[in-house]
């Protein structure tokens, strides 16, 4: 597939497979920055204004990283930022990866015949103007019943 982006530079603040698939698959070259910050640090009530901050807070780290290890590419008409985060909304209170696997098969444990709400949020910030865009959305997702024996943990997924 060719690519989509000739006139500008993309970088994926993300470590998530999903969001680097879903760019690789639609044709597009990307670098990948990862934000070092603590998550954990960052609070919020509503699930749509954690990940909205979250972003944020990644998109901010990912900058001041890139200024202090040095300029863009001069040669870059646009670099656009890509950053993101996702939790999950279950009876009321917000779930975060979970730490353990312990926690992974307890959380898809108490899913089974039930539901929860996904809400996702994506923050895109132009390194050259420093505009910043970005939003959240939000989706139920009703599980059938999963059988113990179905509720495995693939290595690597937490």
């Amino acid at each position: 597939m060719a690519t989509k982006n000739p006139s500008f530079n993309i970088i994926l603040g993300s470590s998530s497979k999903a969001r680097k698939q879903i760019l690789a698959e639609m044709g597009y070259e990307f670098t990948i920055m990862t934000a070092d910050i603590d998550e954990k640090s960052i609070r919020r009530e509503k699930p749509e204004d954690l990940v909205v901050t979250l972003a944020e807070a990644k998109a901010d780290a990912i900058v001041q990283r890139l200024l202090t290890d040095g300029p863009l590419k001069a040669d870059a008409s646009t670099t656009l930022l890509i950053t993101a985060d996702t939790v999950v909304v279950y009876r009321g209170t917000i779930r975060e990866k979970p730490t353990s696997e312990k926690e992974a098969r307890e959380f898809v444990k108490g899913y089974s015949g039930s539901h929860a709400a996904v809400v996702g949020s994506v923050v895109v910030t132009n390194l050259v103007t420093g505009k910043r865009y970005g939003g959240w959305e939000s989706a139920e997702v009703y599980f059938l019943e999963i059988p113990d024996e179905e509720i495995l943990v693939k290595p690597n997924t937490i």
